[in-house]
């Protein structure tokens, strides 16, 4: 049986995992290298690519950078969170507010110093990386479109500091033969920034109650639950753009299986929407978006498969 103080450490330590969404950590973490490996650096054999130290340091920091930011949008939606996450929040502050700060300053320290071995280039694009998500948290999020905007663009920058530590790999001459190359990471990424960004406006929707006590300026509180609808419905038939683009005009592979399932997904997800006036509803919501974007992480591996097993191959031999 725990003592009284190891149940109390226990539960500080669940209540801090709750903060920095824990659960979402390793995700991260593998669409970082699942990305490299089919989509980043196709060329390159997976084994080189998980032994790489530097990219390990890079996706490192990008976790944890990433786990700061969810502290500091947990110290300034504390009063909000009270409203629309009142479970979560109870849990959440069993770790006081000094504590936090403190476990955020230190995993920006290391996420800094992990970059600045890799080069002054990742130290100086993971500084940026973390003001921002500091600005955000503190100003950007209450004011609408443009906070959604942001909040979409942070979730994809991870993928852009990986992206940079390859390309910063290759020639000049290099280049110009990966233009095509370079079409494709594009149009996964509009893909998934579109996702996110619709991901956004729909906890708007769900948020709205305690956005309001807030006064927080978001789309439906200004213009309305109708106008944030017309807009996610506009969006997602943008995803067609991005699609279209990776399934008929470039080869993904098996992964077109994923963008048209999405398809058909994004279908009912409409029809469903614009019934939906309740926070239950709004979450369900939420929740079919994270599957789609948890889901094309793994499906990642469907656009050439035997760079898996190739590299799995490789492993064994080791």
């Amino acid at each position: 049986m725990l003592s009284r103080q190891n149940k109390i450490l226990a539960m500080k330590i669940i209540s801090l995992f709750s903060v920095i969404r824990g659960y979402n950590i390793p995700i991260i973490v593998i669409a970082q290298y699942l990305s490299a490996i089919f989509i980043l650096a196709p060329e390159k054999r997976a084994l080189d690519i998980i032994l790489d130290f530097n990219l390990f340091l890079i996706v490192f920091a990008s976790a944890i950078t990433i786990a700061s930011g969810y502290i500091i949008n947990n110290f300034y939606d504390s009063q909000k969170d009270l409203i629309n996450r009142p479970n979560k929040s109870m849990l959440d502050r069993l770790v006081s507010q000094k504590t936090k700060l403190s476990v955020y300053f230190t995993l920006n320290f290391i996420a800094a110093l992990m970059a600045l071995i890799v080069s002054w280039r990742a130290f100086l694009f993971f500084s940026a990386y973390i003001f921002l998500i500091w600005f955000y948290s503190h100003k950007v999020k209450k004011y609408p479109l443009i906070g959604n905007l942001m909040a979409a663009l942070l979730a994809v920058l991870p993928f852009f500091a990986i992206l940079l530590y390859f390309y910063n790999q290759i020639s000049f001459d290099d280049l110009e033969n990966q233009r095509g190359h370079f079409a494709v990471i594009s149009a996964h990424a509009v893909f998934l920034f579109v996702l996110l960004l619709i991901r956004e406006m729909i906890k708007d929707l769900e948020n709205l109650k305690g956005d309001l006590v807030n006064n927080y300026k978001t789309i439906p509180i200004i213009y309305g639950e109708r106008t944030s609808k017309k807009i996610i419905t506009f969006l997602t038939f943008l995803t067609i753009v991005p699609v279209y683009i990776l399934i008929e005009i470039y080869d993904v592979g098996y992964m077109d299986i994923y963008f048209y399932t999405c398809f058909i997904v994004l279908i009912f997800f409409l029809l469903y929407l614009w019934k939906s006036n309740s926070k239950t509803q709004f979450l369900l919501l939420h929740n079919v978006l994270k599957f789609l974007i948890v889901s094309g992480v793994f499906c990642i591996v469907l656009i050439n498969p035997s760079v898996l097993w190739h590299g799995k191959t490789l492993l064994l031999k080791i």
